[in-house]
Formats: structure tokens, C-alpha cells, sequence
């Protein structure tokens, strides 16, 4: 597993509190990098200072303290279902333009700033090997901020080592519900007979939230990735019935699948699985962390939880 860099560096990773910041603050500490969290107001991250997106002077006094020489810009509301769009475009475009501001008054972030995008500014595309090049045509308000955000982020190329990153699917201990794996994980720990989800037909291209900060840090440590879109991918796609039956298998429950019609998207493609060639071409083989493997980690994780309530 590659370093952010050869020597030990300063490094400000918003979104510190979250399900990708944890994981990706214990792997950079790790390696032995100084960390600086910042998080939202009211988040439990031991070690990380609570700082408003929306607040410039805020921001600036927390990169002037930090003084990081990375960083890795996590903070987001990151559901596509959120209800509030004007608070998506506010935290999203807003937020990241108070840090990318903050960091070229005050002089920082110079060794690499890494924005996490989504693949969901392809749109509703099937695909099997979706690259970079393919049109974007976001369809949620989620996406179209994200799209925007990179968009405001070239502004500032001038000054500072923009990477933009678009992962796909991706889950792993500590995410919780309302996202799909997670739910159905809870299922199975719980031994329900019976879940209701949608189209459990359709394939998607999932990571380890391992393996995405395992990119993540690699990116930062590449000088050909300043200034490049890299989608952050498997190249392989699983239905999501799949991963039912791999649960199945792992416990040897047998929970049937109710398919509730408020779960079952119009138009939905049936495939999307994206194509990694250009990350993999930029840092190398991304680290192998099998889907079963993924579950099983999250599975024996929410059973711990229960025993413990």
C-alpha cells in the first residue's frame, strides 16, 4: 500500500466525522502523516475541529492552523435522495469554493488537493466500461452539484494541484443506512425473513471504502494526477441480487425479497459498471478487497453492534 508521499506531511481532510473520513484519516495517520480533521458542528471525531463549510473566516483561520500541504476535501451531503436542494448546492458548490478560497489566500494545500465528485454525473447510462470521456448528463440534483462543483474547482488551477475524482459505488464497515448494502447487511444480522427493495436486477460496480482511500492517498502522492478526472471504479459489475445471495451463503439465512414499487426507479439502467484504466494507469493496481469480503466485515461489524445493545 503506497504512502501519500515519501516523508511525513500535513494533511486537512474535511468530512473527518464520516463514514469515507474515518477510514481515510486512520490509513493517512498510519502512514504517518499528520492529520488535521475538520468536521460539522455536533459530529463525534476525536482530534478534529468543528468548522461551518458555509463560513469563510472559519475556514480560513482553520487552514491557517492547519497549514496542510494535501488535502483531501470529503465534506459533502453525499445522499442523492436529500431533500433540501438548496442546502445540496450550498455545502457542495458553496463549501467547496469557502475551502479552495481559503486555501489559495492563505498560501496551503500546494502539494495536492483531491475533490471527491461521483459517477452519477454520467447520468442514467447503461454502460460496461463507462470512462471519462463519456457525456455527462447528471439527472439529480446530487449530481448536478457535484458536476458544478468540478467546474468551479478549474478556476483555480492556476494555483492549486486540482485532482478530481469520481467514485462509483462503494460501501464497507461504518456506512449506515439509508444506503442500500448497509440495509440489507441489517437484515441478515438480524435474521428478518423478509426485505423490501427495489431492482434488485440491476448491476452497479462497487468498491471497498478501503480501497477508495487507498486511491485516495495514492492519487496525492501522483504528480501526473494534478489537474485530472479519474473515475474510481472496480470495472466490474454485481447485481444487486447478488449480494443478497452472498449474504445467504455467509449465514445460511434465507431472507426473501419483497419488492416494494416506491423503491423501483423509471428508467433505471440496468447496467452501469465503469471503467478504472486511466486511475490504474496513474497509481498502479487498485488494493484488492473482494465484494464477499466487504459484507462479511459489515455483517460481523452490525452483529457486534447488537450484541452490544
Amino acid at each position: 500500500m503506497s504512502t501519500v508521499a515519501s516523508r511525513t506531511e500535513r494533511v486537512l481532510v474535511t468530512g473527518a466525522g464520516g463514514f469515507t473520513g474515518r477510514h481515510l484519516c486512520a490509513l493517512l495517520r498510519a502512514q504517518g502523516h499528520e492529520v488535521f480533521g475538520l468536521t460539522e458542528r455536533g459530529t463525534d471525531a476525536p482530534g478534529a475541529a468543528a468548522v461551518d463549510l458555509l463560513d469563510a473566516e472559519g475556514m480560513a483561520a482553520a487552514v491557517r492552523a492547519a497549514a496542510p500541504d494535501r488535502v483531501v476535501h470529503l465534506a459533502a451531503i453525499a445522499f442523492p435522495g436529500h431533500r433540501d436542494a438548496a442546502a445540496v448546492y450550498r455545502v457542495n458548490v458553496i463549501g467547496t469554493l469557502t475551502l479552495l478560497e481559503a486555501l489559495a489566500r492563505e498560501g496551503h494545500g500546494r502539494g495536492g488537493v483531491l475533490l471527491p465528485s461521483t459517477g452519477t454525473v454520467y447520468g442514467s447510462v447503461e454502460s460496461d466500461a463507462l470512462d471519462e470521456r463519456a457525456p455527462v448528463a447528471p439527472a439529480t440534483h446530487y449530481a448536478v452539484s457535484k458536476l458544478a462543483m468540478e467546474h468551479m474547482a478549474r478556476l483555480y488551477a492556476a494555483t492549486l494541484p486540482v485532482v478530481v475524482v469520481r467514485p462509483f459505488n462503494y460501501t464497507g464497515p461504518g456506512q449506515r443506512e439509508p444506503y442500500l448494502v448497509p440495509k440489507i447487511v441489517r437484515h441478515f444480522a438480524e435474521r428478518a425473513d423478509v426485505v423490501e427493495l427495489g431492482n434488485v436486477d440491476v448491476v452497479r460496480d462497487f468498491l471497498d471504502v478501503r480501497t477508495v482511500v487507498d486511491a485516495y492517498a495514492r492519487l496525492l502522492a501522483a504528480p501526473a494526477a494534478a489537474g485530472q478526472t479519474f473515475n474510481l471504479c472496480s470495472g466490474r459489475g454485481v447485481a444487486i441480487r447478488d449480494i443478497v445471495a452472498t449474504l445467504e451463503a455467509v449465514t445460511g439465512h434465507r431472507l426473501a425479497i419483497r419488492v416494494n414499487p416506491q423503491f423501483v426507479r423509471p428508467g433505471e439502467p440496468r447496467r452501469i459498471v465503469g471503467s478504472p484504466a486511466r486511475l490504474v494507469g496513474t497509481i498502479g493496481d487498485l488494493l484488492p478487497i473482494p465484494l464477499a469480503t466487504t459484507l462479511v466485515d459489515m455483517l460481523e461489524e452490525a452483529e457486534s453492534g447488537r450484541r452490544a445493545t
